[in-house]
């Protein structure tokens, strides 16, 4: 992993690609919060396998604290993969405090390349409402999780729950003093879905300013929720702002509506690579295999028309669309469907298809329409696919087998 030194702690900046992002990946802790989205122990393994072959920087692997149950699912992700040292960092969420910690610390004493990811609200609302807690109370809590946690990990990961509704003088104090503590990452999560990309972008900017000069090798994270649909946006705008780590989840799954979808980030990264000037390490290959893994492990299909996995994603209906196609996939096309893990594209038969793919397709399935005879079968395919909408080989055969007899009970 570009970046990873000995004591496992994932650092893009020191001695390595200051332009690769690390692809935090927390499918398995932030995605698995979400009501539909839980997994077995036999699950997580499996998933976490996949995971690590598709190339994710950092693999949170689960909340120990929050039942027994997530830590042994933890320990038995670690205990898969370990041994390999050019695998991914393993993380642990916990709460502010030192039960939290210790449990992460069970979890993952398996591995040296292991992260304790610590977090505490610091909005108004999260102080006044959930913690009760004044907020020179929160920064004491929060320097003294980090010092703690110090005493188990090389590598400290620190979350200022709520960031983005967070003053941007209080949120650059909380930061600064986890960093003396020994932080190595800090987050500045969208917790509720709140901020635009052009918010994200200044907010970064104003900490990356303020913090960097005094700590030069700390990496901040962007951790994006979905609920104006502005995760993965939200997300590209915090990179171009300086963030070089990016926490997010395959098929965006997340509490509420989800978090930044990985495979989205990852190939926005790829394709627009002129704008944004940074790499990742994921096998981008892997992606549709992943997210069909994920899809058939929490039995929550996949919406078709979803961006880069979605069987839509290189489908194409219309005949208009078809026909540039055949001429170049790039007048329709902005990735090859190969490159995320397709076969290829592909046409759907439908209402909004032109005579060309009509013709190619059936000739292709040995039935070659010229003249009147590919009239008279592109009218009954129009009037078929009306009736019941995409219309499959099968369906076409039929309209072939069955205009060509037509065609010769007249000419009789």
């Amino acid at each position: 992993m570009s970046g990873s030194v000995s004591d496992g702690v994932a650092r893009p900046r020191e001695g390595g690609d200051p332009n690769r992002v690390i692809v935090f990946d927390t499918t398995m802790r932030d995605g698995e919060q979400a009501p539909g989205f839980s997994m077995s122990p036999e699950d997580k393994v499996r998933m976490g396998r996949q995971l690590k072959a598709l190339g994710v920087d950092v693999m949170e692997a689960g909340f120990a604290a929050a039942s027994s149950g997530d830590e042994d699912c933890i320990r038995a992700v670690v205990g898969e993969m370990a041994e390999d040292d050019s695998g991914p960092v393993f993380c642990s969420l916990s709460r502010a405090n030192e039960a939290d910690i210790d449990a992460s610390y069970r979890a993952l004493r398996g591995t040296k390349r292991r992260r304790c990811h610590v977090f505490i609200g610091t909005s108004p609302i999260h102080r006044a409402a959930k913690l009760r807690m004044t907020p020179d109370q929160v920064l004491a809590q929060a320097v003294r999780s980090v010092e703690y946690a110090r005493t188990h990990f090389h590598d400290v990961e620190f979350s200022a729950e709520d960031a983005i509704r967070t003053e941007p003088e209080f949120l650059a104090e909380v930061l600064e003093a986890t960093c003396a503590a020994g932080a190595s990452t800090v987050n500045v999560p969208d917790t509720v879905g709140y901020a635009t990309p052009d918010e994200i972008a200044s907010l970064y900017r104003f900490l990356i300013d303020r913090i960097r000069p005094r700590f030069p090798h700390v990496v901040f994270s962007a951790h994006c929720h979905n609920d104006l649909g502005l995760a993965v946006a939200n997300s590209l705008s915090a990179i171009e702002a300086g963030v070089r780590q990016v926490e997010s989840t395959i098929n965006g799954i997340g509490e509420r509506a989800g978090n930044a979808a990985l495979e989205e980030v990852v190939m926005a990264l790829r394709t627009r690579a002129e704008r944004y000037g940074v790499t990742t390490g994921v096998d981008a290959t892997k992606l549709v295999e992943t997210s069909r893994l994920l899809s058939e492990i929490t039995h929550s299909p996949i919406v078709r028309n979803k961006a880069i996995v979605g069987i839509n994603a290189f489908a194409h209906e219309a005949g208009i669309h078809q026909h540039g196609m055949y001429a170049d996939a790039r007048t329709y096309e902005i990735m090859r469907p190969e490159d995320v893990g397709f076969a290829g594209s592909f046409f759907v038969l439908g209402k909004h298809s032109g005579r060309t793919a009509v013709a190619k397709r059936a000739e292709v399935l040995g039935y070659p329409l010229v003249g009147d005879h590919l009239t008279a079968a592109f009218a009954a395919f129009k009037t078929r696919a009306d009736e019941i909408g995409e219309i499959d080989d099968a369906e076409l055969v039929a309209i072939c087998v069955g205009t060509q007899r037509e065609a010769a009970h007249v000419a009789a």
